[in-house]
């Protein structure tokens, strides 16, 4: 296979147009996989879009991140093309893994040369998840599109935001069980934007069987939310009123989904999704009073003095422990860029797989927080449970 390694590590370059491999050797495979260069804040990245029936998943890696991810998803294909401004190629990989390639050089045409940044370039149309002139009804009724289906210009971040968050859906979906009806609970739903972009992507465009509650403490906000998923006969979608830490009345959930309930609530959303043994958690935190209250630290004190500094501290703080305290109770944890910075500073999201494996991981979450001179509400509630 060193040939073919070679050959991605030559295409992998600002140079690169599109690689496609295709010709699937398992039916319950990828069946295509596209690659092509982006540029994300001035780095330049590798785009994997690879397609498995009716489901997209997208991964932005480096360049050795890619060559390695192309190389292990080629085991499942039987051909590769690529084309580059320099060259365009074929390459075959038969049965006993024999690699046959062909390759040439591109013809140059002066007048079709474009400047590698801006191909690039993100200011060309993006392909998002929910398609951009495609009128899709929970969109319409909350606003962010026309009846027509064009993005409201002032509601376009929130148009981002959205396929962001199906992005990272799209992402865990094969690790939630196909055999079967998947229990999903989003707490603190709000306006459920994200609610009923996540059912219509799972149930409506995936086919998945899934039922999705929606918590949250305003009863107006739970009325008109519990009228629109009856109004596009979302059966499977209801919405309730009521606190975090006191809900009860579900002994297993698939997935827990909690963005931006403020301060303590996501802990205590954390806390559950634990004992659930959810196999995928994703929060965006917001709020993080409770840490800011208490941190204290004579090496870090010029620091701390300026209120600013002390407040986007304690978030980065208490989102480390939560992530931390997570891994010690069996999970795979990512923090990962929610949405751009230049909209909001809150845009942590902290991803959680459960590990296959029993083990938890064991971290120095405790002496971080001792020299901190800080105890979550993360810390207190798994303590109370290893002392019950």
């Amino acid at each position: 296979m060193e040939e073919l390694r070679v050959l991605i590590q030559e295409s992998l370059t600002g140079e690169l147009y599109q690689m496609t491999a295709g010709g699937p050797r398992r039916k319950d495979s990828d069946v295509r996989l596209k690659v092509r260069p982006v540029m994300l804040r001035d780095r330049l990245l590798f785009q994997l879009e690879s397609f498995r029936g009716n489901q997209v998943f997208h991964r932005n890696l480096t360049e050795e991140e890619a060559l390695e991810a192309i190389l292990e998803a080629m085991a499942g294909f039987r051909q590769l093309s690529v084309k580059t401004r320099r060259f365009e190629a074929e390459a075959t990989v038969s049965k006993k893994g024999k690699v046959t390639v062909r390759k040439r050089k591109t013809a140059s045409d002066p007048a079709k040369a474009v400047p590698e940044a801006l191909r690039m370039a993100h200011d060309r149309k993006k392909k998002y998840i929910l398609e951009e002139g495609k009128p899709v009804p929970f969109l319409i009724d909350l606003g962010v599109q026309t009846a027509e289906g064009k993005t409201v210009k002032s509601r376009y971040d929130k148009f981002r935001q959205i396929n962001r968050f199906l992005e990272f859906i799209a992402d865990v979906m094969p690790i939630l069980p196909k055999d079967r009806c998947v229990r999903i609970i989003d707490f603190g739903c709000g306006k459920s934007y994200l609610t009923f972009a996540m059912y219509y992507y799972l149930h409506e465009l995936c086919g998945l069987d899934i039922r999705v509650t929606g918590l949250d403490l305003k009863a107006d906000v739970i009325s008109r939310c519990s009228g629109l998923a009856e109004k596009y006969g979302y059966r499977r979608l209801d919405f309730l009123q009521g606190d975090i830490a006191d809900f009860e009345g579900e002994d297993s959930v698939d997935m827990v989904v909690t963005l931006h309930a403020c301060d303590t609530a996501t802990d205590h959303a954390l806390y559950k999704a634990v004992k659930w043994n959810a196999s995928v958690i994703l929060s965006v935190p917001c709020c993080q009073h409770e840490v800011n209250r208490q941190i204290r630290n004579e090496v870090l004190a010029p620091a701390l003095k300026y209120g600013l500094i002390r407040e986007r501290l304690s978030a980065l703080v208490t989102d480390s422990v939560r992530a931390c305290l997570l891994e010690e109770h069996g999970y795979e944890t990512q923090i990962l860029e929610f949405i751009d910075m230049e909209h909001t500073p809150k845009n942590i999201l902290i991803r959680a797989v459960k590990r296959k494996e029993k083990e938890a991981q064991r971290t120095v979450v405790r002496e971080m927080t001792e020299f901190l001179q800080v105890n979550t509400c993360l810390q207190r509630l798994f303590e109370t449970q290893e002392h019950s």
